[in-house]
């Protein structure tokens, strides 16, 4: 059975769940979690990378609340229509329903 959007339900946390797209990410993190233990250069660099993007995102956030309570219907009836679209994909693509090595 294809999975239905629900009012809660987000579409990006949809994608995120699908065995492909989550064993890639798997994947990558261990990838880049052992580059950062195998070279102590790129730890640090990495480290001052990620508290950048931590804060920019949080300060970004911060700007854009107002506009996004503002848009908050119209994000609705957007992650309705791309779950919608994703129910479509998941029907038509069966292979998103595994992982990467398979």
């Amino acid at each position: 059975p294809v999975p239905v959007c629900h009012m809660q339900e987000n579409v990006l946390q949809r994608v995120l769940q699908l065995p492909v797209v989550s064993s890639t990410c798997e994947t990558l993190q261990r990838k880049y979690s052992s580059t950062k233990e195998s070279h102590p250069l790129m730890a640090s660099v990495c480290e001052v990378y990620e508290r950048g993007v931590q804060g920019a995102g949080a300060l970004a956030m911060w700007g854009m609340e107002p506009v996004v309570r503002r848009l908050e219907p119209q994000f609705a009836v957007a992650n309705n229509l791309a779950c919608r679209g994703l129910d479509h994909l998941e029907e038509k693509i069966p292979a998103l329903q595994y992982p990467v090595d398979k």
